[in-house]
């Protein structure tokens, strides 16, 4: 599968797999001139900045590739988000990563790590 298309398909399935688990989705693709957080969501009270990495069944592992530059640079996106949908910075959010597996058939197997940057 191409990566382009695998990472479409990763993220529609991560909203799926997001959405069964509770999670309320806000933003998909959250743009700013920093960059881009695949996805924003509520899970309760807090408001999840989730980082969604897609691999081939062998391929790498997704939660290596949100290195401390990206974790960076999804703070200062979160930032932007928090000030231009709820005019504050002082609302509790998390920094999730969302590792998504394709597998031969083409189906996706998820593992969520939550409070990835462990701030």
């Amino acid at each position: 599968m191409r990566s382009h298309k695998l990472g479409k398909d990763g993220e529609a399935f991560a909203a799926e797999f997001l959405t069964a688990r509770g999670y309320e989705i806000l933003k998909i693709n959250y743009r700013t001139k920093v960059g881009e957080v695949d996805i924003v969501a509520r899970e309760g009270g807090v408001i999840c900045f989730i980082e969604v990495k897609t691999r081939q069944e062998d391929g790498w592992d997704a939660f290596e590739a949100v290195h401390v530059r990206k974790q960076y640079k999804i703070r200062r996106i979160a930032q932007q988000y928090l000030i231009d949908e709820f005019r504050t910075e002082d609302l509790f959010a998390r920094f999730d990563v969302l590792g998504i597996r394709c597998i031969r058939d083409s189906s996706f197997e998820a593992d969520l790590l939550k409070d990835a940057f462990g701030i």
